[in-house]
This record gives structure tokens, sequence and C-alpha cells, in this order.
């Protein structure tokens, strides 16, 4: 087997991060539903997801090869904050971000037909506090929509953040460093 994976996600956001790896990959997107279940925690849903998409692409047919899937849900007193349904929704997520700590939490996970690994990668980001008007600006620059938590890192919403613990590039939607290395065990394994 060589290093050579299918991507399980629309996202271009992972896509260019699987790409700075310098993995061969072939991406396409899984259909899954991504309700939380009730009473399920932050970190066993984000979890549950990812596994879920990497197993859904081997359901496909995609058996050749690992297919990764992965998945990013931010966290504020455990609970997960999806992507914002609409401006109000939006609106109250940020009053919520704005001058605390919040968790990122992401999932990889690679999957063939007989063995699935997975793990999760937790970030803690601190939010600088926000007033109304720059919350309202951010919505209307169309950037927020189709985030988790209703801001990208890696655009306009990095401007927000005063510090961060863990690892950025979980934040962005793929932690490199923990992606090759559960990789390279699954690929041993």
């Amino acid at each position: 087997m060589t290093n050579a994976v299918y991507l399980a996600s629309a996202s271009p956001r992972r896509k260019e991060l699987l790409t700075q790896l310098g993995i061969e990959f072939t991406q396409f997107s899984v259909d899954a539903d991504e309700s939380q279940l009730p009473n399920e925690l932050p970190y066993d849903y984000v979890e549950r997801l990812a596994r879920l998409k990497a197993q859904s692409g081997v359901a496909l047919g995609y058996t050749d090869r690992p297919v990764l899937g992965s998945d990013t849900v931010v966290v504020i007193d455990n609970q997960s904050l999806g992507k914002p349904r609409d401006e109000n929704d939006f609106t109250h997520t940020l009053k919520r971000l704005s001058g605390n700590t919040h968790q990122v939490l992401t999932a990889v996970a690679f999957a063939t037909t007989d063995k699935v690994l997975s793990c999760v990668v937790s970030t803690n980001v601190t939010f600088k506090t926000l007033s109304d008007d720059e919350i309202h600006t951010y919505w209307q620059s169309g950037e927020p929509q189709d985030k988790a938590g209703g801001y990208g890192i890696q655009g306009l919403g990095g401007r927000f953040v005063t510090h961060i613990s863990g690892s950025y590039f979980a934040v962005v939607g793929l932690p490199l460093y923990e992606t090759e290395q559960l990789l390279q065990t699954f690929l041993r394994g």
C-alpha cells in the first residue's frame, strides 16, 4: 500500500492542507447525517463524524487505499457550535465567543474495508472582545456562513484571535502533524 489516500470531504481547506503534506489523494464528498445525537459529548460527536465519513467512503467502493474522513467542531461551555443558520444565529455565536476561550476539536479517521483508526485534536482559541459592528461587518463579508463556529481563523476571522494553544492547522480543518502520524500508524498496523 502506498501513501495515496482518498479524501472524503468537499472542503477546499482540507484539500489544501492535505496537499501540504505531499500525500497523493483523490477527493470526493460523502452524504452523511451530521446531526449530533442526544447527550453526545462534543469529543465523541466529532470523532464519530470523522469515522462515519471515512467508512462511508469505503461503503461507496473506495477500497483500494485508505479513506480519510475529518470533521471539526467549535465548543464553548461543552456545547458544540455548528455552522450558523442565519445572521441572528451567527451573532449569538460570536457574542458567546467574544472575550472568551473556546475549544476547536478536529477529528481525523482513516478507514479501509477491515479497519478504522481515528484521533481527535483539541485546540484552545481565545477571542478578543468583539463589538456589534465587528460582528455585523464580518457576517457581511460572507466568510462565516460555511464555517463551524461561524469563523475562519485562516481568513478575516483570524483578526479576532488573541491566543491559540494547540494546532493551528486543526482549527483550519486538518491537523497536519497528527494526520501524517495517524496515516503512518494506519499503514503499519
